[in-house]
């Protein structure tokens, strides 16, 4: 599909989001899956209570963005009760911490609290882990030894590295630090700062597909330039990358065409796989031969997080049914989110409109509600991602899913063909707008 260069004027609505006003007037599927906070009275309408039996009870397990959907959607139905597990006491977002390891942007722009999540109805929030999932009882066993009966589970619980894939990173992972999960870019921004005083050379790295957030290994890339070339650091950016150009593809020229921008700092290496690595010698080895380094931000490549194997609920990711992301393996068991193995991409906001949509399923058959019958194709959650190319410019990807009865899902994206300043405004308007979505 070719670029649109009008992505923007069709992404949001002219306020994001609000609980009424412009986001009401969307129809309500879009609203689901742009994301966007809707009013209790528009969630509430038609909603059914159950009544003559005990409230049934909905675990969801990850407060990140597809954990946050399915309670704002769970909540708002007002089917069962709701129990939240999340290990931390704060939401980190991972969207838009490009600026934070670069040194541009603030810690606190990432940080949110829980409290008005804490306070919607029927909710409980559980701040501890998930050691094992006993599916043939219906539990949840946390590490602290409760147990937590469920009659449906939402695992939302995101991703982990692939650290076998390369030989020598398990020794040294405190030293070499991924940075694609909640808490974890604090430690790749010490680098950046660390690199930004003393120069030398930083290799950094792009995994093949399927991860996390694919432009944002690029968008690190190009906004550690920024900061080089503003400076004056006496040093390069080494980026190997393990595919023949930036992925997606319908996103590899606009990236390309950014990447230009820093052609004296970056040396782009296309087509390069990471072998072995030795932080102690600092050489990587890699299918283009041995290579010395100074820093490193290597991105591994990725899986569904450990719970989804030891559940039976599929290998590297999830095997889920589509469109409603019910697990495989277990009706009572949806998968969400990173961690699910779908063709839509990995994102936060493609995961938190398939919370939005998973927990009103839950609601529909908790009323005893009939699916409804596909008619044409159908529209999975919108994917908007931004790929900042410096501290003030971006560019917008957005992707629609759709599938038809019976066939494989189709994706279509509508990229910006170069960067600009009107896409970096939109993508801090777009995620302070979400993060009010599911935060409160």
């Amino acid at each position: 599909m070719a670029p649109n260069p009008h992505t923007l004027s069709h992404t949001l609505p002219p306020t994001v989001p609000a609980a009424s006003g412009a986001a009401t007037s969307w129809p309500r599927r879009r609203v689901l899956q742009a994301g966007l906070a809707v009013g209790p009275a528009a969630w509430l309408a038609g909603c059914a209570s159950i009544t003559g039996q005990a409230r049934p009870q909905v675990v969801v397990v990850g407060a990140g963005w597809g954990g946050l959907g399915a309670v704002r959607a769970l909540a708002a139905e007002k089917a069962a009760d709701i129990v939240l597990v999340e290990p931390n006491d704060r939401f980190m977002s991972c969207p838009m911490s490009g600026h934070y390891v670069a040194t541009t942007g603030k810690l606190e722009e990432l940080l949110h609290g829980y409290e008005r999540v804490d306070a919607l109805p029927g909710v409980r929030r559980v701040r501890d882990r998930v050691q094992a999932i006993e599916r043939d009882r219906r539990e949840v066993v946390l590490a602290s030894g409760q147990r937590l009966r469920y009659d449906y589970l939402v695992l939302s619980p995101g991703i982990e590295y692939m650290e076998e894939s390369l030989p020598g990173f398990a020794a040294a992972r405190e030293a070499l630090p991924v940075g694609f999960r909640a808490f974890e870019h604090q430690a790749v921004r010490a680098q950046v700062e660390r690199f930004l005083a003393q120069g030398g050379t930083f290799v950094m790295s792009a995994p093949k597909p399927p991860y996390r957030c694919p432009p944002a290994p690029y968008e690190r890339a190009m906004l550690i330039a920024e900061q080089v070339k503003k400076r004056g650091v006496r040093g390069k950016i080494v980026f190997l990358d393990a595919n023949a150009a930036p992925t997606p593809a319908p996103t590899a020229q606009p990236i390309l065409g950014a990447l230009k921008a820093y052609a004296d700092v970056i040396d782009y290496r296309a087509g390069v796989e990471l072998q072995a690595v030795d932080a102690g010698r600092r050489t990587l080895q890699t299918s283009a031969g041995e290579l010395r380094f100074d820093h490193a931000n290597l991105v591994l490549p990725m899986r569904a997080h450990a719970l989804v194997r030891q559940a039976g609920l599929g290998q590297r990711w999830a095997d889920v049914e589509l469109p409603t992301f019910q697990a495989k393996a277990d009706a009572r068991i949806f998968v969400i989110g990173d961690a699910q193995g779908s063709p839509q991409p990995k994102s936060g906001q493609v995961a938190f409109g398939q919370g939005r949509a998973v927990g009103e399923e839950i609601a529909r058959r908790l009323r005893g509600e009939a699916a409804p019958a596909p008619k044409g194709e159908i529209e999975l959650p919108l994917g908007i991602c931004w790929a900042a190319t410096s501290h003030d410019e971006a560019i917008n990807v957005n992707v629609v899913t759709t599938m038809a009865p019976g066939e494989a899902p189709k994706l279509r994206f509508t990229v910006d063909p170069q960067p600009s300043a009107r896409s970096g405004a939109a993508s801090w308007g777009w995620a302070r707008g979400v993060w009010r979505a599911m935060l409160g």
